[in-house]
Formats: structure tokens, C-alpha cells, sequence
């Protein structure tokens, strides 16, 4: 069933000015000529964008937005009129936001943190007051899993953070090597589900294969350099993120793995390959 505001697979069932996708109960979809794959013919699957284009009739597109319904997107507001407030998303027509959806008046040229939706005429709209679709527990994500995640909100522990567009989650101060902005896309991994069910996250692979592989890149970066690194365990953890991107932790147990492997000495300040 096709989905609005979603990537579909529409069959093609006319040519003209215009081509003609099947949209099955909504009807036609209309395709530009110049958007369309070369050589598209009567009868050919195309992957594309559907919405609703200026007219009101579904229009499908090949270009891909910044968003699809149901994200989260951090987007630029390039016009403001007595309707509402409209938002830039990469297609011709912009992502309009209705005054009833805004938490505060929007501005040109600010970006805000919406989420994307469909209304009740079949128009993708966005709105800045999605806290309450966002779920505070969860029962399904499990630790270890790798998750994709926008930024939301800084707060006195960290980082709230919305977890594969549906989930809150959370970063924690002390386990940040990096910088982090409102509206930032990042991979990140669940570190545990707490007894409250509610996420905490972390963005560095955790286990001990992120030791393993820790290891190998010290002991290249130590080959590079003549077989000396001046880190120690007692290097401060900024320094260690940016030259491995890891925390002082993770390092930490590399570097002890490698110890007991008799591969390095360590002292106060630096690492030597034996």
C-alpha cells in the first residue's frame, strides 16, 4: 500500500507530458518527465519519494528529502507568512509548519528540531511538539545494539537523545570525548536498558572487540612512531579520543592487554614497543 511522505515502488502506467505511477487506491501519482530514470517505459517499477505537490495531487519525485513522516530533522526555516512557518527539506516545495505545531514563533534562517507527519489532507507538515510521540521506555532495543540518533537536548547529566526517531535515550557527561550540537545525527550503541526501561547510550562500540581492536591500532600508531607514544594511562581522556576515538577506559584496557602480551613497557608518560 503506498505510503505518503514515504519511498514507494509505483509501477509506471502512462506516459505524456507527464508520467503516471499506479498509486493503487489514492489514484494517480504524478512523475515529471525530467525526474524520471532514462528510458523509463509503461510497465517499469520506480523507487520513488510520494507527496503532495502544490495542486494537491499526489506527486512523486526520484530526489531524496532530508527527511521522510515519521523522523526527526533538524531543518532550516526559509520563510514565514500569516499560515505558518515553512521549512527548506531538499524538494521544491518546502515542509510547511502550522502555527498550532510551533512551540514558539519561528524565525527565517534559525533551525528547529521537527517532526515529520501527514494530516488529516493527506499533506507531510511538520511539528515542534513531538515530545509526547517520543517513548520513554523501551522493551525491545537490547544492549550492545547499534542505533542511529539525533541530539535533543542538553541537559545537567548530558545529552537527550531520540533513539531510531521513536525512543529517548540518553549520553552521559563522562563518557562524551566530542563535541555535540542540537539536531546532530550520530550512530551511537545502547549500553544498557535500566531497570526503569528507559536507554542509556554511548557512542563507541562497547565489548572487549573494541579492546581487540584498540590494540592493533596502538600498535600501529606505535610502529609509525619509532615504537614510542607519549600516552599513558594517565593521558587526560580528550587527548585519547582524538588521536583513537575511544574513551580513557576502553584505552585503558588496551593498553593493559598489550602489557600483559609483553608487546609494550609503560611508564608514567609513554608507551614503548618492546
Amino acid at each position: 500500500m503506498l505510503e505518503i511522505g514515504k519511498f514507494n515502488q509505483l509501477t509506471v502506467i502512462r506516459r505524456d507530458l507527464d508520467i503516471s505511477l499506479d498509486g493503487g487506491e489514492f489514484g494517480d501519482v504524478v512523475l515529471a518527465n525530467e525526474d524520471a530514470p532514462e528510458n523509463c517505459a509503461i510497465g517499469d517499477e520506480l523507487t520513488v519519494f510520494v507527496y503532495s505537490g502544490v495542486r494537491g495531487q499526489l506527486t512523486a519525485t526520484t530526489q531524496t528529502p532530508l527527511a521522510q513522516v515519521d523522523e526527526i530533522a533538524w531543518l532550516k526555516a526559509v520563510a514565514v507568512d500569516d499560515n505558518g512557518g515553512f521549512l527548506g527539506w531538499g524538494l521544491a516545495k518546502d515542509l510547511f509548519v502550522p502555527f498550532s505545531e510551533q512551540r514558539y514563533e519561528m524565525a527565517v534562517g534559525k533551525y528547529y528540531l521537527v517532526k515529520l507527519y501527514v494530516d488529516n489532507q493527506n499533506r507531510i507538515a511538520a511539528t515542534m511538539k513531538f515530545e509526547h510521540l517520543i517513548i520513554e521506555q523501551s522493551y525491545y532495543f537490547k544492549a550492545g545494539e547499534q542505533v542511529a540518533i539525533v541530539i535533543a537536548e542538553k541537559t545537567e547529566l548530558g545529552f537527550k537523545a531520540i533513539v531510531n526517531h521513536s525512543h529517548w535515550g540518553m549520553l552521559y557527561n563522562n563518557e562524551l570525548f566530542q563535541p555535540l550540537q542540537r539536531g546532530q545525527k550520530l550512530t551511537a550503541y545502547i549500553k544498557q536498558i535500566r531497570e526503569d526501561k528507559k536507554i542509556d547510550l554511548i557512542l563507541q562500540p562497547p565489548g572487549y572487540g573494541k579492546v581487540e581492536a584498540l590494540t592493533d591500532k596502538i600498535l600501529r600508531k606505535l610502529a609509525e612512531n619509532d615504537g614510542f607514544l607519549a600516552m599513558s594511562d594517565k593521558t587526560p581522556p580528550e587527548q585519547i579520543y582524538a588521536l583513537f576515538g575511544v574513551s580513557k577506559k576502553v584505552f585503558k584496557q588496551a593498553i593493559g592487554a598489550l602489557f600483559k602480551q609483553q608487546l609494550i613497557s609503560l611508564d608514567k608518560t609513554s608507551i614503548r614497543l618492546r
